[in-house]
């Protein structure tokens, strides 16, 4: 997908990493990425999943700084991502941290090989361990549901286990006119990787909506791996 979008717009990438020393909490990523976002012009923000929740906040902070908002697989609830489903199968399964984020990774993707199925568990527990995490074992962090004042585009996969077709749906009653929900059919969680071609138009013809320039604007992808 970052690849398709920046054929037709300069892109940039942001991604928020932390030691296992520092405080999970969205406020020091906010801070950084307010950092890098003051020394640019208004951007269209991209993120899927916790990566999309932290733009949201971002919107909802400084619209002034934000062009437009695209979240992928990210609920009316937007705490509700797949760290808090995996914490409340800790909570359930008496069974092994491996165990569960292969059955993670396996409800992710559908059915996927074993192969793949470890490799995705692979990377799930590297998120957990180095990136942006605001639930544990312990407690579940709560967020307000709601927009933005800016232009918001929201896509899910239509199949997705997480952001499910309810979930996607209550972002009707936070719409604005000119946003804009839509659904990847055959899609799951990532299927802003899956299913790319169809994907790309979408949020294409998004940013031209919501931009009255000719040229679009830099564009800011958070990280995509949560």
């Amino acid at each position: 997908l970052y690849k398709l979008l920046n054929y037709q717009a300069e892109m940039h990438y942001w991604a928020y990493h932390q030691t296992m020393d520092e405080p999970c909490c969205f406020r020091a990523a906010l801070s950084l990425l307010d950092n890098y976002m003051q020394r640019h012009e208004p951007m269209h923000l991209v993120g899927h999943g916790l990566s999309g929740t932290l733009g949201l906040l971002y919107a909802r902070l400084y619209p002034a700084r934000v062009k437009s908002l695209t979240l992928l697989s990210v609920g009316a609830n937007p705490v509700v991502v797949w760290q808090a489903h995996y914490y409340a199968l800790r909570n359930r399964l008496p069974c092994s941290r491996r165990m569960i984020l292969t059955q993670m990774a396996t409800l992710l993707l559908g059915c996927p090989s074993a192969a793949r199925s470890a490799g995705l568990a692979n990377r799930l527990e590297a998120v957990l361990d180095g990136e942006l995490a605001p639930h544990s074992l312990a407690e579940h962090s709560q967020l307000s549901p709601g927009g933005v004042d800016v232009p918001l585009l929201v896509c899910h996969g239509a199949h997705d286990a997480i952001v499910d077709p309810n979930a996607h749906g209550l972002w009707q009653q936070y719409l604005e006119p000119g946003d804009r929900l839509w659904s990847c059919p055959k899609g799951r969680h990532f299927f802003h990787y899956t299913h790319h071609l169809k994907v790309s138009p979408v949020i294409l013809d998004f940013w031209q909506q919501a931009t009255s320039t000719p040229r679009l604007p830099l564009v800011e992808i958070l990280s995509s791996s949560s």
